[in-house]
């Protein structure tokens, strides 16, 4: 008598064809992400390794990295902890990366869509409008208005945000007159559905790849240009912040230069995490790149 055995069915495995999945394949994607990991565990644990003010002077002045194991990173011209300092300039660097993205974000996406989705007159008003913000060099419009307003991490991070949304608004506008005719809309415009629904519901879900790698280099360039104005003084004088770090070393960069390079390298690994990771969600969202893999 034979004896016939039935397998139980194996279950299927998970398809590996996800974003995640295709964002992990990608080099840059996972380096970029654990670099982010790496700046966020530092500015989340700034409070609970360095409770104090990061301004105090808590030292001897020009100690240099790994001179006294208290201080493992060394001390400023002031006796300020410089190790502290980078960890609590992390949370200022992405506080304002975010927010200011975040504004960046909300105003070129709105004016994007509604140019791209009325076109015409309203189309040529906002283009105008996006030309006109163009014309004037991002840095030096922050500049100016964090000259006129006072520095302060209210108005740093707004100036930064208004200044930087005239090419997501251009990105924005292209994918939207694509959608525009598109017989999804076409067909929501026969079934009576709002403006307002159609765009929200209908248009925007179809333009989130390129604004989410967009929201990953703002955020880069909004830390770059924070870094940059506090680099020229005009920072936030009541917190620290990498670029205001990096400006106060430069006095005696020839002698100790570890006092700029220190929060230099910290700026750089920062913009480099967000490039790096601009680069795996540009491949991770593109629907042809499974097949590129």
């Amino acid at each position: 008598m034979s004896l016939i055995t039935l397998a139980a069915p194996t279950p299927h495995a998970a398809p590996r064809s996800g974003f995640l999945w295709r964002l992990l394949r990608r080099p840059s994607g996972v380096v970029g992400l654990l670099l982010l990991a790496a700046i966020i565990a530092v500015a989340a644990s700034a409070p609970l390794l360095y409770p104090d003010d990061p301004l105090d002077m808590v030292a001897q002045p020009f100690l240099w990295p790994g001179q006294d194991a208290a201080y493992p990173l060394g001390t400023d011209m002031m006796g300020r902890d410089i190790a502290s300092g980078i960890f609590h300039g992390a949370r200022v660097s992405l506080l304002i990366g975010a927010v200011a993205a975040s504004v960046s974000l909300l105003i070129g996406t709105a004016t994007g869509a509604l140019a791209g989705y009325y076109g015409g007159r309203t189309d040529a008003a906002l283009m105008r409008v996006t030309e006109l913000f163009q014309t004037i060099p991002p840095f030096l419009f922050a500049l100016a208005i964090v000259a006129i307003l006072q520095p302060s991490i209210p108005t740093i991070t707004l100036a930064i945000g208004i200044t930087a949304w005239p090419s997501l608004a251009r990105l924005v506008r292209a994918e939207v007159l694509k959608l525009r005719n598109g017989e999804l809309v076409q067909a929501s415009i026969a079934l009576g559905a709002g403006d307002l629904r159609i765009i929200v519901l209908h248009i925007l879900p179809n333009t989130l790849a390129p604004i989410i790698v967009s929201a990953s280099i703002l955020v880069a360039s909004a830390i770059l240009t924070e870094s940059s104005l506090a680099f020229l003084g005009l920072g936030d004088p009541n917190v620290v912040s990498w670029g205001g770090m990096v400006g106060a070393g430069r006095e005696v960069l020839r002698t100790d230069w570890y006092i700029a390079t220190l929060p230099g390298l910290a700026i750089v690994v920062a913009v480099l995490a967000l490039n790096l990771l601009g680069d795996g969600l540009n491949d991770a969202l593109d629907p042809k790149g499974e097949r590129r893999a």
